[in-house]
């Protein structure tokens, strides 16, 4: 039986995640020192894409009035936000892209501890442009879902590299999961799902059949008969990926399941919530990119991996990376160095440039069919990556 549990703040990033049952989330013994002050005050820069496209961001307000809302379903519809990451034209004008609203950062600041201000935080500089115009041509688009707690823009350092390689990106947040969403007009969405999850005893299935209903819809607005985006002609409806953290790492099987148009995806360290049907995933890749320790090595104590590997009827991979830990896969490496916050084995730029690198591989692979030769096993460039069942 798995259930959630609150991890320790001191943790890096803190949000409610899933563990199996009797693990404990193990806080450091020692707290870093304070900050100086100026630093303490600067705004942090997530690192530079890596393609060579510029990129561009818009950010699309959806709601689903087909279906109730799990957490409140008093609300009119379900809400998603979503930020696009695309690649831009050189001379594409827009102005630089914020990475957060300050209520959204301040929420998730609280959880941090006394050393975040969330005011520096939100100014955390990102390498895209609003509105830019996009480059020429079709992209394959892919759906990010961020993990429980937290929300979309801590997987942003990821979402701007896929889109300067050529992506486009949809990175989604879903109502009433994240410590704070804010919506237009000034109104923000708090955790309902966290108290529901961590002391009311549903079951995290319910996020993850949830989360594939919501990139149904944003499939439905981004590539149907009357997109809400101006410029999704650009997106190539037929090579459509999906990749999450966490809670949204086991998102993305679940979508998988559920919607034939996702043709590939990635689980970033989740535990899975829910099993996969006879038939697997009719054949689609599927790689699991996780930590390299007691919870994700094969055998394991979240044997959700094991289950799920054996049950993946297509390519696949499961990958895992020494040094790393739960938020290795997100903005979380960036954001701990600079606030001072406990830091994994793992150096943050190692960290960033592991998980662009396999994620980029898997969609150039199986979006793109240019093969990839890192995602065969071992590679001397890559010596915290290790391959399981190979």
């Amino acid at each position: 039986m798995i259930r959630f549990t609150r991890a320790a703040a001191a943790a890096l990033l803190v949000c409610s995640v899933a563990l199996p049952a009797g693990v404990a989330t193990a806080a450091p013994t020692d707290a870093p020192p304070p900050l100086p002050a100026a630093q303490a005050a600067k705004a942090a820069t997530l690192p530079a894409p890596t393609g060579p496209y510029s990129v561009g961001s818009t950010v699309l307000p959806l709601v689903d009035r087909s279906r109730t809302d799990p957490w409140v379903p008093t609300a009119d519809g379900r809400a998603l936000m979503v930020t696009l990451h695309y690649p831009a034209a050189a001379t594409g004008g827009g102005r630089p892209a914020p990475y957060a609203t300050r209520e959204e950062a301040r929420l998730l600041a609280e959880q941090l501890g006394p050393g975040v201000s969330g005011d520096v935080l939100a100014r955390t500089r990102t390498h895209s442009r609003t509105d830019a115009r996009p480059a020429p041509g079709r992209r394959p688009l892919v759906l990010l879902s961020p993990g429980f707690g937290v929300s979309r823009w801590t997987l942003t350092h990821l979402a701007e590299d896929l889109a300067s390689r050529g992506y486009v990106v949809a990175s989604v947040d879903h109502a009433y999961e994240s410590y704070g969403i804010s919506l237009p007009g000034g109104r923000t969405l708090t955790c309902v799902a966290c108290t529901a999850l961590d002391e009311g005893g549903v079951h995290g299935s319910v996020v993850t059949s949830t989360r594939a209903a919501d990139m149904r819809h944003v499939l439905d607005r981004l590539t149907g008969p009357r997109p809400v985006w101006k410029h999704a002609d650009v997106i190539d409806a037929r090579r459509i990926g999906m990749a999450g953290h966490s809670i949204g790492g086991a998102s993305a099987a679940s979508a998988m399941v559920a919607d034939a148009r996702v043709d590939a995806g990635i689980n970033m360290d989740g535990s899975f919530w829910e099993d996969l049907p006879a038939d697997g995933l009719r054949g689609r890749p599927f790689m699991m990119l996780g930590t390299h320790d007691a919870m994700h090595l094969p055998g394991g104590t979240d044997t959700t991996w094991d289950r799920t590997w054996n049950a993946l009827d297509g390519w696949k991979r499961w990958v895992t990376v020494a040094g790393s830990e739960h938020f290795t896969f997100s903005d979380g490496p960036v954001i701990s160095r600079h606030f001072g916050l406990p830091q994994p084995e793992l150096p943050t730029d190692r960290a960033v440039a592991v998980t662009r690198t396999y994620v980029a591989a898997f969609f150039d692979q199986h979006l793109r069919g240019l093969p990839r030769p890192l995602l065969d096993g071992p590679s001397p460039a890559n010596p915290e990556v290790n391959f399981q069942h190979r």
